[in-house]
């Protein structure tokens, strides 16, 4: 398995498509080297304000997704 850095330059776009969230981002991806320390995997990284800004647009887009829910699914006991 290929293992990336990813760094968020900037936020572009959110949007749900069909089950999806869609995030535009403008980011550079570097390879990340291989560890024998286990714990593998790509690393994302991004700044604590595109942070933020990224946790109130997912709270927007689910908030979106379940207003197309009907009443009995809204509950959060499915």
């Amino acid at each position: 398995m290929k293992t990336y850095d990813i760094e968020v330059q900037r936020l572009k776009s959110l949007r749900h498509d069909k089950g999806l969230i869609e995030l535009g981002i403008d980011a550079l991806v570097l390879p990340r080297p291989a560890r024998d320390e286990g714990a593998g995997g790509s690393c994302l990284s991004l700044p604590v304000d595109q942070a933020r800004a990224l946790l109130l647009l997912l709270k927007q887009q689910f908030a979106e997704l379940d207003k197309l829910q009907p009443r009995s699914r809204r509950s959060g006991r499915c």
